[in-house]
């Protein structure tokens, strides 16, 4: 549970003190407290150059546990509408992104020197940070509320921010709504459902409409992927134009030679009815346009005789 970084032998210079930290909404095996080794000078919200490294873990990545203000959450397994509406999420926010921007679920951040929190997705620039040469911070990070308060969402959110996340978002099952957290306010503002969220890190704007409605994403995805020019979309478009093509030149053929077929017919004298010419034009082009023309000769002839 606890990162094993920060019970390395040699982990700091200084002596360490150890710290008991009790434990928030502990899971079913979780401890009620927590004896955590770590630095004096760790023990305090830090600034600027003096905040951890964004991977240099306070809990242990892979488990259900988190650190928000000094205490470590457990973070209970997901019920049916969080899950579901998670699942959803990454697809919608998979295809409104673009090559340049790795996304992450459930991705472990240290936003300060007592916050260690997952949220259930992140963006961030896919090259690494130039100064460290590990992966970025986040740029937008969303949350699907449901089975935690928005409250708790909220701390979350503004460790985010401060710690330099520009964006985060709420997705609230039960209520259909999405929120963005507001530094300025110190609290969720509500977004429009008929809006998009824009965003530098999105190739193309996500419609909000489709964080909270329920069912499929595949017509949401569908239409991001095409906005964005996805080249297996624009392949299948071009083969699609090639083949209407094909077959709007062959019909196009066969139309004309079964009118040029009727009109030496009627400059030879023989008066076609509806059905028969119905029936050349229906007819492939060639050998067929030419049998079909001898047989309806033959026909009108015997029509004429008789």
């Amino acid at each position: 549970m606890i990162s094993r970084g920060l019970l390395r032998p040699g982990a700091c210079s200084r002596a360490a003190r150890v710290l008991v930290i009790p434990c928030s909404n502990p899971g079913p095996r979780g401890p009620s407290e927590v004896s955590l080794a770590m630095p004096s000078d760790a023990a305090g919200a830090g600034a600027g150059s003096d905040l951890p490294d964004i991977d240099d873990h306070l809990v242990e990545p892979g488990t259900r546990y988190e650190m928000l203000d000094g205490k470590v959450v457990y973070v209970p397994p997901s019920d049916a509408p969080h899950g579901e509406r998670q699942f959803q999420l990454c697809a919608l926010v998979a295809a409104h992104t673009g090559s340049d921007i790795q996304g992450a679920s459930d991705l472990l951040t240290r936003t300060s020197k007592r916050d260690d929190v997952a949220p259930d997705v992140s963006l961030y620039p896919g090259v690494p940070d130039p100064g460290t040469g590990r992966r970025q911070l986040a740029q937008i990070a969303f949350e699907v509320v449901s089975t935690q308060s928005l409250s708790d969402a909220g701390k979350k959110a503004a460790s985010l921010v401060a710690r330099g996340v520009r964006r985060v978002f709420a997705i609230d099952v039960e209520h259909s709504r999405v929120l963005e957290w507001s530094a300025a306010l110190g609290t969720w503002s509500m977004l429009d459902p008929g809006a998009t969220i824009a965003d530098p890190a999105l190739a193309v704007p996500l419609p909000i409409e489709t964080l909270i409605r329920e069912g499929k994403t595949d017509d949401a995805v569908q239409r991001a992927l095409a906005a964005k020019g996805n080249p297996v979309l624009e392949s299948i478009k071009a083969t699609s134009r090639a083949e209407g093509m094909k077959d709007g030149m062959a019909d196009g053929i066969r139309r004309g030679t079964a009118g040029a077929v009727v009109a030496v017919l009627e400059a030879r004298g023989m008066v076609l009815e509806r059905s028969e010419r119905d029936r050349l034009h229906r007819v492939r082009v060639g050998r067929r346009i030419a049998c079909g023309a001898v047989s309806l000769s033959q026909q009108t002839k015997s029509r004429v005789s008789e």
